[in-house]
């Protein structure tokens, strides 16, 4: 059986592992994490709070125009978003490779199961992002919870989705997608609510379900308690996604009195609800953990709430 540090060479497998993660990943699929090259370099910047400043929207009435008073200038003012760098690691036995190394292209079958890897823990990261975020008293502008509520009023259908979509007013024409536990998706397939429709992506032909137009994305690990359930509703761009680069992104190892290959993989990234601000008021170490992500304390609503492209909508299911 070959030895890792003889198929893997760290400058060609970091790179496949993040494209592959990007391509596996459906919130990137979709549209809902957007990519730039300058989150890129954001999160390549240092520091551990990464500043994302925006101009606020132009105020102020209309002034009629006279040949003996002059229009009075209105100031355009800035605001800051800020953004966490996420630093994060992962080691492999190569006990734990074995399958992947009888493959035809071992390289390629590592890198397949490490960007899997990836791509479950982004949604893992983001999750936990969004728990945060909504506790978070300033973002309550953009939560609908109904499951207080009786009866059909507090189950998930075509018309309490609407209403939920309606918290962003005449902006709710930019959420075009939705993530949901499986329970949920199960519950509104039996409603004839959600669709699946082939469409081609980069000249791939994929299966995409949707819920009055809207992409579903099923992810069990959205929060569900005692029958209440949690969906998110996104538009495009609403998480703002940046690759840094690792000191030493990706290495191999031996521990030969063991009899050990060791694969270790690092990762630097911002994954960010844009216009929700990450406060740094409750992380212990150089960057926060997936539980840090979770507390109010950490987020505060920097944007117009329109402008914050994520509804967090609280339901029970039928």
């Amino acid at each position: 059986m070959p030895k890792l540090n003889t198929i893997i060479v760290p400058e060609v497998f970091n790179p496949y592992v993040i494209q592959r993660t990007a391509e596996l990943s459906e919130l990137y699929r979709s549209g809902i994490i957007s990519t730039d090259p300058a989150f890129d370099k954001l999160a390549s910047s240092g520091g551990r709070i990464l500043n994302m400043p925006f101009w606020n929207d132009l105020t102020g009435d209309d002034e009629n125009l006279s040949a003996t008073t002059p229009l009075t200038p209105g100031a355009i003012t800035a605001g800051k978003d800020m953004a966490a760098l996420l630093m994060r690691g992962r080691a492999w036995k190569a006990n734990d490779l074995e399958k992947a190394l009888s493959g035809d292209d071992p390289m390629a079958a590592i890198g397949d199961l490490v960007a899997e890897y990836w791509a479950r823990r982004l949604q893992a990261m983001l999750l936990a992002t969004l728990k945060g975020t909504f506790a978070a008293a300033s973002m309550s502008t953009n939560l609908l919870d109904i499951s207080g509520l009786v009866g059909d009023l507090a189950v998930f259908t075509g018309s309490t989705f609407v209403d939920a979509t309606q918290k962003l007013g005449d902006a709710k024409d930019k959420l075009t997608g939705v993530m949901m536990h499986s329970m949920t998706e199960a519950s509104l397939v039996k409603q004839g609510i959600i669709t699946e429709e082939v469409e081609v992506v980069d000249g791939v032909s994929m299966r995409v379900k949707r819920l009055l137009g809207k992409q579903v994305i099923v992810d069990d690990g959205c929060p569900q308690a005692a029958g209440v359930y949690t969906s998110y509703i996104f538009g495009q761009g609403a998480v703002a996604y940046g690759r840094g680069e690792a000191p030493v992104p990706t290495e191999v190892d031996r521990d030969s009195l063991a009899g050990d290959d060791i694969l270790i993989n690092r990762q630097h990234l911002i994954l960010h609800p844009r216009g929700v601000a990450f406060q740094d008021a409750s992380v212990v170490n150089d960057a926060p953990t997936n539980a840090e992500l979770e507390t109010a304390a950490n987020w505060a609503r920097a944007y117009e709430a329109k402008n914050i492209r994520i509804v967090k909508f609280v339901h029970k299911i039928k």
